[in-house]
């Protein structure tokens, strides 16, 4: 399961583009955000202007790229796409910017991962849309300047903390994405599944929705999982029962939890007398990422009130024990 729900934390593949909204009326969920960012764009459509920079964060799987898109397809322009780890020259962001449009939608993702260099670059580029590089090497090297057509960048990331100030001040439109209910994910399971033109009942799209951590991109693949399962095992109808017997055999409990999740609490517990402990000593136990635990694993887990933070580290709370059905007096 954990194939499932960590690793394919990869933005723009031919599944979620097949199912991706493309305009605000049919994004679901987010309404604040969503209903901002319309006035924002409906106010530089009018004036005629590049809409400010955007910058959208939040846990992985929320809807970031997709509301890039969106934003790019309500102001009728074209949207390039970059990853924070891809730009790694000078050459590599100019090569990006030199082939963007008036009023053009840059996006990037990951873009507390760029270079710091890279970002001092980007500042006037955000600023006056102008590119100021140096080329070549030593005696060489000489400075050039590019003038840029006004445009929109739009910044993706996962932690807003690693963002330098500097950087931070320049999108004058900043987002945060929260966890979905289950009532939102029961709306895009039902539309996800009738773009793919699967039958799925009423209870089998609540049961996913409840077991997806609260994220939409995770309530996509397990229904497509599932309607594996119901075109292999059943009629092709996505039914509870069907459903229930397909994420029972993918392990995916009904809060949404998979063995790592489980193998990590049990780790705080039994190794760690419940915690506090530091996140490097986690990973070490488990073999995992800190990375992959920073940013998929501990956030569900603390909305969750499964563990908290302290300053001595991660500690599980009680209804973790109740949870795996531990007793606390035995661990202490």
């Amino acid at each position: 399961m954990s194939d499932i729900i960590k690793s394919e934390y990869t933005e723009g593949d031919s599944f979620e583009k097949t199912i991706r909204p493309t305009t605000f009326l049919e994004y679901v969920g987010q309404s604040e955000v969503k209903e901002n960012i319309k006035v924002f764009v409906k106010a530089a459509v009018m004036r005629e202007t590049a809409l400010d920079h955007v910058l959208l964060y939040g846990p992985p799987g929320l809807g970031k790229t997709t509301l890039a898109h969106i934003i790019a397809n309500e102001l009728g322009v074209n949207i390039k796409t970059a990853s924070g780890p891809t730009i790694e020259k000078s050459g590599d962001l100019a090569a990006i910017l030199s082939t963007l449009g008036p009023y053009d939608v840059l996006f990037i993702d990951e873009i507390h991962r760029i270079p710091k260099y890279i970002e001092e670059i980007l500042y006037s580029a955000m600023e006056d849309f102008k590119l100021d590089i140096i080329i070549g090497s030593d005696g060489q090297s000489r400075s050039i300047k590019i003038d840029l057509p006004p445009f929109t960048l739009v910044g993706a990331t996962t932690r807003a903390g690693d963002l330098s100030s500097p950087l931070r001040d320049r999108f004058g439109i900043t987002c945060k994405l929260n966890y979905y209910t289950t009532e939102e994910l029961t709306k895009i399971v039902k539309r996800s599944a009738n773009v793919l033109d699967v039958v799925i009942d009423d209870e089998a799209a609540v049961i996913i929705a409840k077991r997806s951590r609260k994220t939409p991109r995770i309530a996509n693949r397990l229904l497509k999982r599932v309607s594996d399962f119901a075109l292999v095992m059943g009629s092709g109808t996505i039914t509870k029962e069907i459903t229930n017997d397909s994420l029972t055999r993918l392990q995916v409990d009904e809060y949404g939890l998979d063995n790592t999740d489980i193998e990590y609490l049990q780790s705080l517990i039994n190794r760690f007398n419940g915690g506090p402990v530091g996140i490097e000593a986690i990973a070490a136990s488990i073999g995992e990422e800190q990375t992959t635990i920073e940013d998929v694993i501990e956030p569900f887990l603390l909305q969750e009130g499964f563990i908290k933070r302290t300053i001595r580290g991660r500690q599980v709370t009680d209804k973790t024990y109740k949870y795996l059905g531990i007793s606390k007096e035995t661990e202490l």
